[in-house]
């Protein structure tokens, strides 16, 4: 799956990026609608990743899906 099939199917997959990530809220993740950066944005603020470490999880959540 690429980044632009998971932004048209954000409203089935946000319920899979809750479960892969518990610590954001539903309002971050409606907030994020899809776009990659903001999700990598959320995903460094919760979890004090670095944007590195944040690409590299969305890209291996990517390919789970």
């Amino acid at each position: 799956m690429n980044w632009d099939q998971v932004e048209g199917k954000w409203k089935q997959l946000k319920g899979r990026a809750k479960e892969n990530w518990g610590k954001l809220t539903d309002d971050e993740l409606d907030q994020a609608e899809g776009n990659r950066e903001q999700l990598e944005g959320a995903i460094q603020q919760k979890y004090g990743k670095t944007k590195e470490e944040a690409r590299k999880e969305v890209d291996e959540w990517i390919k789970k899906m």
